[in-house]
């Protein structure tokens, strides 16, 4: 365990230095910031046009209880970066295939299994960093739109637990585009699989009984209300499953893939 810990530790140290990470993480950020300023007036409208019967109409002739309502506002502001995080995760991934950094970190850990679960474990790590500052970003303008109504909206448990599912999600997400950064040995054809995933899942392309097995979709069965998203494809518990089964097979196709295309 020690062992792996180094490995790890020493994988970590890598990706936290490199620049283009840090880039990219920035510009994903500017465009939520940008995004959520430009629709901030909306949702700040909405909330002050709330009746005394406690609903809000953001959208019009669509009006909503109004806490749920800017509870899913919260969810969609994070939700919808997962079009751009996986880029993140791809950057991350694509460190290793510049040069002969793959082979140096393949003959300094032979142990072929023993390094994809540290560089696993230590792409985890670093991505809850980018998956927390969209979370973080989405409140503070969802903040923002209910501080005159509601401020303790972003912090009420509802709110909390929605963006921790999110969180889980967004990592689980990054990790597959970071398996296939590696198994592929190509940052492109990564980056071209998230979106295909998401087109497919958010054009609704497949059959639900198909979607429901798809990572994006089943970032959408964890977070999303059924009762105000009726086309939700599974549960809660089925979608925690199905994103645990892409980063397991996924991590595990890279190990391979690795152990054959880069041993010594």
């Amino acid at each position: 365990m020690s062992a792996l810990l180094a490995v790890a530790r020493a994988e970590l140290t890598k990706i936290v230095t490199l620049r283009s990470v840090w880039l990219t993480l920035g510009a994903v950020l500017a465009i939520q910031v940008l995004v959520s300023a430009l629709s901030l007036s909306l949702y700040a409208d909405a909330v002050a046009a709330i009746t005394p019967d406690g609903m809000i109409e953001i959208f019009v002739g669509q009006p909503q209880e109004a806490e749920q309502a800017m509870l899913e506002s919260l969810v969609a502001s994070s939700l919808q970066m997962c079009i751009f995080l996986p880029v993140v995760a791809a950057v991350v991934a694509g460190q290793e295939l510049r040069g002969r950094q793959l082979r140096t970190s393949l003959l300094a850990v032979p142990a072929r299994g023993r390094l994809m679960t540290a560089k696993l474990v230590a792409a985890t790590v670093f991505l809850l960093v980018p998956a927390s500052l969209v979370a973080l970003v989405s409140a503070v303008f969802t903040h923002l739109a209910v501080q005159e109504w509601k401020p303790g909206l972003v912090v009420s448990p509802a709110a909390l637990s929605a963006q921790a599912r999110f969180i889980a999600f967004a990592v689980a997400l990054c990790l597959v585009t970071y398996a296939i950064t590696l198994a592929a040995g190509s940052i492109v054809v990564a980056v071209v699989a998230a979106v295909i995933l998401t087109t497919v899942t958010m054009g609704q392309l497949v059959a639900p009984g198909l979607d429901r097995w798809l990572p994006v979709s089943a970032g959408r069965n964890l977070l999303l209300d059924p009762v105000s998203t009726p086309d939700l494809t599974s549960g809660p518990v089925l979608a925690v499953l199905v994103l645990v089964a892409w980063v397991l097979v996924t991590g595990a196709g890279a190990g391979a893939s690795l152990a054959r295309r880069d041993a010594p």
